[in-house]
């Protein structure tokens, strides 16, 4: 079996199946597991360098928002060919965070091979945990499929019994700094499972843009800051784009001291399996419950 991943969640989800020996071809921001990634071949390349601009100039580029417009990356159509997958991992969820589907699909059919494409498209904290399934079945390990959904599953539900019965808090999880944008699909649910009350965005939502003044009306009490596609330290650059808003200060989450940077890559943003830990930082976050590992600053960490 020879299978392409372009999407950074499919990379996630072909580890967690033990199949990464398989991998011949990834997308440039397959990060997961870093020590196999060096020596996997690359076939995709971004339009910019989203390093050297601020959230502001990359929404404009993409479109005017952080979720529409053309998608912002090419594939290298011969380094495909080359490879001859079995299968390539796709999705056709979000338009420009990752190779379109319509592209994938116009390269696969000019390759002279028998190549599966198929498209994941989660929306929910339950989809992400199906695909495990799906492309389980697809790559001829269900069994292991099964046995791993099962162990995240139990995972959540420790989760959601640690947390339970404790205070609520009311939570807004931002998912893109300027404009600000409310982090919708599964990480309601997260939070949920988390013991908080989400805010601002319901379960499996493809959301829109948010004023600022929506979050003063939602006044949460915890802030949790998970930019699509920024590590912590990235988001922590743009840290003044939130302090200098108006009215930032009376809010009850900075006056608690209860708003958090998140590492959006890798537990939040992607639906892939690591959406499991993301439940267990948010349950540290929201209650200092530990469920699974310690909770690290690189996981976690004060805004």
């Amino acid at each position: 079996m020879r299978i392409v991943s372009l999407l950074p969640a499919a990379t996630d989800i072909v580890a967690e199946l033990g199949l990464v020996d398989a991998l011949v071809g990834r997308t440039h921001e397959c990060d997961w597991p870093p020590e196999a990634m060096a020596s996997i071949p690359v076939v995709t390349g971004a339009e910019f360098t989203p390093d050297d601009l601020s959230s502001r100039e990359i929404s404009e580029a993409v479109g005017g928002s952080a979720h529409s417009g053309s998608s912002l990356y090419t594939l290298d159509t011969e380094a495909l060919a080359a490879l001859c997958p079995d299968v390539v991992l796709t999705q056709d969820l979000c338009a420009v965070c990752a190779v379109s589907y319509e592209k994938v699909c116009g390269a696969v059919r000019l390759l002279d091979a028998d190549t599966r494409v198929l498209s994941l498209e989660p929306r929910t904290l339950d989809d992400v945990l199906e695909c495990l399934i799906t492309v389980g079945d697809l790559l001829g390990v269900r069994d292991r499929a099964e046995r791993s959904t099962a162990e995240l599953r139990a995972r959540l539900a420790a989760v959601a019994r640690l947390t339970a019965g404790r205070p609520r808090p009311r939570v807004v999880a931002i998912e893109w700094l300027d404009p600000l944008w409310p982090a919708g699909h599964w990480v309601p649910e997260q939070i949920t499972h988390a013991g908080g009350d989400p805010l601002l965005a319901s379960p499996g939502e493809h959301t829109k843009p948010m004023t600022w003044d929506d979050v003063r009306a939602a006044s949460p009490d915890v802030v949790l800051v998970m930019p699509c596609g920024f590590p912590p330290e990235r988001t922590l650059r743009e840290r003044d784009v939130l302090s200098s808003l108006p009215g930032w200060a009376e809010l009850p989450a900075v006056r608690a001291g209860q708003v958090w940077v998140l590492d959006g890559p890798a537990y939040f943003n992607r639906p892939g399996p690591r959406v499991v830990r993301g439940a267990e930082v948010l349950a540290h976050v929201l209650h200092g419950v530990r469920a699974g590992d310690t909770v690290t600053g690189a996981e976690a960490r004060p805004f």
